[in-house]
């Protein structure tokens, strides 16, 4: 088993995808994302998630870090508290978090997800 190397470097063709219309607040947003290390149980995934400027509704039913390497972006929950983050910051979404992704700038970030299976 070797370590895992996350390359800063964006994505080589990445397969852009539009963000779910009805979840669009705005801008024509989308994203892209690249798996690099799932865990033999499936509730631990990490990898490198690209997307362009835009706002739309989101809600998390798993907890998730994340390291931006590019970009700013502006979370507002659905309590109305609002939170900027610019690279390189990082920060944890608790599952159960539920509001608002608004990347103001291309984004690019690191991401760990834990989701418990089953």
């Amino acid at each position: 088993m070797k370590v895992i190397s996350f390359p800063t470097a964006p994505l080589e063709n990445p397969e852009w995808t539009d963000v779910a219309p009805d979840k669009i607040l705005s801008g024509q947003p989308q994203s892209a994302y690249k798996i690099l290390y799932t865990s033999t149980s499936e509730d631990f995934t990490s990898g490198i998630y690209e997307c362009t400027a835009g706002k739309w509704k989101t809600s998390y039913t798993e907890d998730e870090f994340c390291t931006l390497i590019e970009g700013k972006l502006r979370m507002t929950s659905d309590t109305g508290e609002v939170q900027e983050f610019q690279a390189p910051a990082s920060f944890l979404i608790p599952s159960g978090y539920s509001g608002t992704w608004e990347p103001l700038t291309k984004l690019r970030k690191f991401f760990v997800i834990y989701e418990k299976n089953g």
